[in-house]
């Protein structure tokens, strides 16, 4: 986000994610679903426990590798793996 130097400080980096929180916030009024819910669809949700199967799966792979004595190269390429899964873990959607 950009910095200015008079007024509020900026809520929404563009207008297009200023919008998506007033439709999120529209869409729940009125119902029983707080207003700071993050709203899943089955299949992000699948995607989303299939990342982490990953992620876990992997710091599996990496405790394995060095319970069995496992060179240090190999341990180092694991170890990379489980941060790339466990940064596309992160993202909801």
């Amino acid at each position: 986000m950009a910095e200015t130097g008079m007024g509020r400080r900026r809520r929404y980096c563009r207008q297009s994610c200023r919008q998506r929180a007033y439709e999120q916030r529209n869409q729940v009024k009125g119902t029983s679903i707080p207003a700071d819910a993050v709203v899943l669809t089955s299949e992000e949700a699948s995607a989303m426990v299939d990342r982490v199967f990953q992620v876990r799966c992997a710091a599996e792979d990496v405790a394995t590798a060095v319970a069995e004595g496992a060179a240090a190269h190999e341990v180092e390429s694991l170890c990379a793996d489980l941060v790339q899964l466990a940064r596309e873990a992160e993202r909801f959607r």
